[in-house]
């Protein structure tokens, strides 16, 4: 098993290490057992588990990201692009593991069950703090769901928003957005999950909900009966730039960085996007 990308930015660092070590202990070399590494190359502590490529993904993984919440089938927008990148670093499909676990947890401080975790994480600047992120894969916008018929129909304003009573997802970039683009008159309800969320929609707990503009088109075509989707929210100055979870100081995360451009800059990554999410209906910015 070789990991071109990943190989090469690991043994660069590995060298600039020695050489420091040289340097400024009289003649000294370091260990040899302090760094053991794989046939490969990379650092045996690199990786959760050596020769294996361990990514997460939540705990219930929905269309379109992952398909029949079975990422190993590489079905699905992330599926794909996990299976993609793992290639790139130069891992084969049954060298890789995959995981669970939920939202909320991957991005606490502390020790992680896997090397990488894909899961429409926004990449922040306070996330960042205790987690690693990879160049972004994806940029999403949020969109407002509702039930036909309910306090929302009719709604074409962000100012017909505002006396309504919103939901989303705890941590989300949909809940930043309610708050910075909507500024409602009441506090937004938040929820655990995209799941629970939906369930208070349907339980007339909330007015409606924000959800990404990908997850949003399949809820209100699959999921959510007599649904629609109000509108899209302007950004409000929070990118929902997603990038792939890493442990803080991976040594991971410039190489899955690496991995991602070069999918971009052939092309695959704008196939696995329109062959999974498409450009999907228009539909109106809620201004």
């Amino acid at each position: 098993m070789r990991h071109p990308i990943l190989r090469s930015s690991v043994l660069a660092a590995t060298a600039a290490a020695a050489l420091l070590l040289t340097g400024c202990g009289g003649g000294e070399t370091a260990d040899p057992a302090a760094s053991s590494t794989d046939a490969s190359g990379i650092p045996d502590d690199a990786l959760v588990t050596p020769e294996t490529l361990t990514i997460a993904t939540g705990e219930t993984a929905y269309y379109p990201y992952v398909i029949d919440d079975d990422p190993t089938s590489g079905e699905g927008f992330e599926a794909a692009v996990a299976y993609a990148v793992a290639e790139k670093l130069g891992f084969d499909a049954d060298d890789v593991e995959w995981v669970r676990t939920s939202f909320e947890s991957a991005i606490a401080p502390g020790p992680k069950s896997f090397d990488l975790n894909i899961q429409q994480y926004t990449i922040t600047d306070e996330r960042r703090q205790a987690v690693d992120f990879s160049a972004p894969y994806y940029e999403a916008s949020q969109a407002v769901v509702a039930l036909e018929g309910g306090a929302a129909d009719g709604v074409d304003s962000l100012d017909g928003l505002k006396p309504l009573v919103l939901g989303a997802m705890s941590g989300s970039t949909s809940a930043t957005t309610i708050t910075e683009a909507v500024q409602p008159e009441t506090d937004p309800q938040l929820y655990g999950s995209n799941e629970d969320a939906v369930a208070a929609l349907g339980a007339g707990q909330v007015d409606a909900i924000v959800l990404d503009l990908p997850t949003a088109y399949y809820a209100t075509a699959v999921y959510i009966e007599d649904s629609f989707i109000v509108g899209e929210l302007p950004s409000a100055g929070v990118p929902d730039e997603w990038g792939i979870l890493l442990p803080k100081d991976s040594a991971l995360t410039a190489p899955v960085s690496e991995a991602i451009e070069s999918l971009r800059a052939e092309g695959t990554l704008d196939a696995i996007t329109d062959e999974w999410l498409g450009s999907g209906q228009g539909v109106t910015l809620l201004e």
